[in-house]
């Protein structure tokens, strides 16, 4: 079981970086079952998926060295950075505009200087 040193950092490195993505993704999954209410859920969810798969690409990155798969692998960081998002987003106004219910789930803070109507 030797290797060189520049061997060991990069499993060293590849190992915290599997870990930090494997800890974002459970992290993600609780918040998605604890949470009752859907906007909460695809915070919990688009959180975990940012943070955990570019933990897990990264990590992937650095085990793989130079070459092709890397390149591939920034290509599929790309696509998930710009589709991610967006798609949670698009959830989210389908939420906003065909729950008849939203304001029951909603704290409403008045502002300084509102007078409240009756």
């Amino acid at each position: 079981m030797t290797g060189t040193p520049m061997e060991w950092i990069r499993f060293v490195l590849t190992a915290v970086f599997m870990i930090v993505g494997l800890c974002s993704f459970i992290c993600a999954v609780l918040g998605v079952f604890h949470f009752g209410y859907i906007m909460n859920r695809l915070h919990a969810a688009g959180i975990g998926d940012t943070m955990g798969l570019m933990s897990v690409l990264v990590a992937l990155m650095i085990s793989a060295g130079f070459g092709m798969d890397l390149f591939k692998l920034i290509a599929v960081a790309a696509f998930m950075w710009c589709t991610s998002p967006v798609s949670t987003h698009f959830m989210g106004q389908i939420e906003y505009f065909t729950n008849p219910d939203l304001s029951s789930y909603l704290k409403l803070r008045r502002r300084r200087g509102d007078t409240e109507e009756t």
